[in-house]
């Protein structure tokens, strides 16, 4: 599976905010099919509280496809994806990875904002240049 353009900056990004990346990519086999995720990470919360853990779809939103094709994409990866991770690993919370340009652009749109309500999409918001999360939206 070909990996997203910006697929290093957000593991790099990741790494910055204190998770250590242990999936890359975080593979599934759930009822017959394969899936990749393309990034898993946890990080102690404390000894009470355990680990916590999340996998992230990167997606980069470039200009080469129609943002909202892109966005047809990313958004039934999503719903897949967190089926799938309900199955097999409960425990672990998916976002949805978007540079911080789109992120203020293009998913603040009508359309795009009420299908990532609607369908209960948690994102993370990273920044290109700095290598950073800079926003993470639980839905």
């Amino acid at each position: 599976m070909a990996r997203d353009r910006f697929h290093n900056i957000v593991k790099a990004a990741l790494i910055k905010d204190g998770w250590n990346v242990t999936h890359d990519p975080l593979q599934l086999k759930v009822g017959g099919v394969e899936m990749e995720i393309d990034l898993g990470a946890e990080r102690l919360l404390g000894a009470e509280r355990g680990d916590e853990k999340i996998a992230i779809e990167v997606k980069s939103f470039l200009a080469s496809a129609s943002a909202i094709s892109e966005f047809h994409t990313a958004l039934g990866q999503f719903i897949n994806y967190r089926a799938a991770l309900r199955r097999e690993e409960p425990e672990r919370f998916l976002y949805l990875g978007v540079p911080e340009l789109t992120y203020h652009t293009f998913f603040q749109l009508d359309f795009p904002a009420q299908m990532l309500q609607e369908n209960l999409v948690s994102i993370v918001v990273y920044n290109i240049d700095n290598q950073e999360i800079v926003l993470w939206k639980d839905s």
